[in-house]
């Protein structure tokens, strides 16, 4: 294949100012392979156009993403603002009102939340977020069972999961961060020094 149809040369570290992409960019950014993004783009399922005179694919910015969101791939690397998506899984209305509250109103952070282990897996699912702060106690599952359950899909490997408690003895913590939690929260907690965890562990 030509290198100018894959995209020779380094990658840069973002997208978010660039226009018209190869199959090799548009492959790169969708984290898959280049011959899935040729089939796609052959088959009319993701849109653009050829290079007159030549055998060369190019995809514009908004096809791409349109691809994208219609694949439920996360479109991330072309966010100029590169938002961190949190799920907050809590059956306590007050704490789900306070996430609501103080990170819905920070650009960095787009904030979903639930109330039971149903629907965090659905929403995880649909919402595919950076960060999951999972309370222990569910009305229908414990937060480790809904732990285990993501570090078993490869998809969410990178998913972050921060659990909180009030009831969870220091043995059952060491156990959560073993089934996988990347951090434990007791409650009650100073919801500003939480954030600060959360931004440390998402790298903000």
């Amino acid at each position: 294949m030509d290198a100018d149809e894959a995209g020779a040369g380094a990658i840069p570290e973002s997208w978010t100012e660039k226009r018209i992409f190869t199959t090799g960019e548009a492959a790169e950014v969708c984290k898959v392979s280049q011959q899935t993004i040729i089939r796609c783009f052959d088959s009319g399922r993701l849109g653009g156009f050829r290079v007159p005179g030549s055998k060369f694919r190019r995809i514009p910015r908004a096809d791409l993403i349109k691809f994208m969101r219609e694949n439920d791939i996360p479109v991330d690397a072309l966010d100029a603002r590169m938002t961190k998506r949190v799920l907050v899984v809590d059956d306590d209305p007050q704490i789900l009102e306070v996430f609501n509250d103080l990170l819905g109103k920070d650009a960095r952070f787009e904030v979903r939340t639930c109330s039971t282990g149903y629907e965090a897996g659905m929403l995880t699912e649909a919402f595919r977020p950076h960060v999951i702060v999972l309370d222990f106690m569910l009305p229908d599952v414990n937060g480790n069972i809904v732990c285990r359950r993501l570090r078993e899909r490869d998809e969410f490997a990178s998913t972050k999961i921060i659990f909180v408690s009030g009831v969870v003895a220091q043995d059952q913590i060491e156990k959560l961060k073993q089934a996988g939690a990347d951090d434990f929260v007791r409650k009650p907690f100073d919801i500003r020094a939480f954030v600060s965890r959360l931004e440390s562990l998402v790298g903000l």
